[in-house]
């Protein structure tokens, strides 16, 4: 297709977007806190900010009309000619982009069990999208879809089979950003895209995944995105026997756990202080140590496991947020881990060089800007 793209990525409360013109990205910007103090950005592919109007930006409907109203007079008389929408749970039933036809959104709308906090958010973003745009062709993008062809020991829980067959297995998330790095990996290094690579997305969202040959074998995170590592907010793994206590002897509902789990936990329950890793990495305060100590030590401790399903690991590759900008967690991740061929060069991790491996380090370790858009981008692209 040779026409633009915009790209919706809609949270709870708030919606990111872009438009491409094929991989080249003309704008970007979101709408943060959907509702009567709702703020709309738009910024061109210079980083300039253009003024908005945004006179209602009170439910998910209203603010993809105000994107709409803000970035069309932009594009110089040219139109949007297909959607793409990032959708966190794509089932058992899809692991590659689908057209949003009627059945496929139905099916969709079932698995909002499997993901509570995100998928009815998603979902709102395409029944919005459809209501301005009509006929235009939507196209869904799946952050499990990277992960749906596990052996089947990375995929299982050890419960009785019924669940598995019901659904109840590991999908693994952030497979739009495990997608995006890997065919960066194959760019630049064709050969290390063959063989044993762990990524690391790291960020307010947190999940590492082993990749042969391009392909995912297994990802840190599970059934939900609680699993795997500590994050911002969420908790990471957890006994589920925490969980029953919590029940029992706390009497906490399934909502009051919910809620702890998702919101006040990870990085911002441990310590006491924030969520955000630059704030902890700034902060005097006990509580900020201990948080980043158990974030470093959960993220090595993976890192061996992850070098265990796959025999051996030729690559460390680190993204997202934190992964990308800060040079301590690089560092304290990389230390102590010579025993498995890792030796930074911390001159080139300092200066945020791509490869910040030593010369002789037989593990190459590199820094990859991930970008999940442009993977929705492609893929509409190729469907549309």
């Amino acid at each position: 297709m040779t026409g633009l793209i915009l790209t919706l990525n809609a949270g709870s409360s708030s919606i990111k977007f872009s438009v491409y013109d094929g991989d080249a990205r003309l704008f970007r910007g979101q709408v943060e806190r959907i509702g009567p103090n709702g703020r709309l950005t738009v910024k061109d592919d210079q980083d300039f900010e253009h003024p908005v109007t945004a006179p209602d930006l009170s439910d998910h409907g209203s603010a993809v009309q105000a994107i709409l109203t803000n970035i069309l007079p932009l594009l110089d008389g040219r139109k949007i000619s297909a959607v793409g929408h990032r959708v966190v749970h794509g089932g058992m039933r899809f692991d590659a982009p689908a057209v949003l036809a009627d059945e496929t959104i139905a099916y969709l709308e079932t698995l909002t069990p499997f993901a509570p906090l995100h998928q009815p958010h998603n979902l709102a973003g395409i029944y919005a999208a459809r209501a301005a745009f009509g006929d235009v062709p939507q196209i869904a993008c799946f952050d499990t879809a990277f992960h749906r062809h596990h052996p089947f020991v990375n995929d299982t829980f050890a419960i009785p089979r019924e669940y598995y067959d019901q659904g109840v297995r590991r999908y693994g998330f952030h497979g739009l950003s495990y997608d995006y790095i890997t065919s960066e990996i194959a760019k630049q290094s064709p050969t290390l895209a063959q063989g044993r690579v762990v990524i690391a997305h790291l960020g307010n969202g947190a999940s590492m995944c082993a990749v042969r040959g391009g392909r995912s074998i297994a990802s840190t995170m599970g059934f939900s995105a609680l699993d795997g590592l500590p994050m911002g907010t969420r908790c990471g793994q957890i006994d589920a026997g925490v969980v029953l206590y919590l029940m029992q002897q706390e009497n906490m509902t399934a909502d009051q756990i919910s809620d702890m789990l998702y919101k006040n936990s990870g990085l911002l329950g441990m310590s006491g202080v924030s969520n955000d890793m630059r704030t902890l990495e700034r902060s005097d305060q006990i509580g900020a140590k201990q948080a980043i100590d158990y974030f470093i030590f959960r993220i090595q401790r993976e890192l061996g496991a992850m070098a265990a399903v796959l025999n051996g690991i030729d690559a460390l590759i680190f993204c997202g947020g934190i992964g990308e900008n800060s040079t301590l967690i690089r560092e304290r991740v990389c230390s102590g881990m010579e025993w498995m061929g890792i030796e930074l060069d911390h001159t080139r991790n300092a200066e945020n060089t791509p490869r910040i491996s030593a010369e002789l380090s037989r593990v190459t370790v590199m820094t990859i800007p991930t970008n999940e858009e442009v993977v929705i981008a492609r893929a509409v692209r190729n469907l549309a």
